[in-house]
């Protein structure tokens, strides 16, 4: 199985976010935060039960 969370903060420890925001619905996930990255794959969805999770790395990424 692919380590999707893993790989997913590892381009973010890499600096490859570029952008992030809230959506309603993105491919029947709802609701969802999409992560932007400078890299492909370009954008990657997070499901609400990792919401928490993803909102206390990024509030450390803006601190900085």
């Amino acid at each position: 199985m692919y380590p999707y969370h893993n790989k997913i903060k590892q381009r973010i420890k890499n600096n490859e976010l570029k952008a992030y925001e809230y959506v309603d619905e993105y491919k029947s996930i709802s609701p969802c935060l999409l992560l932007h990255f400078t890299t492909e794959p370009k954008i990657r969805p997070i499901r609400e039960h990792r919401l928490k999770e993803y909102e206390e790395i990024i509030n450390k990424l803006t601190k900085k």
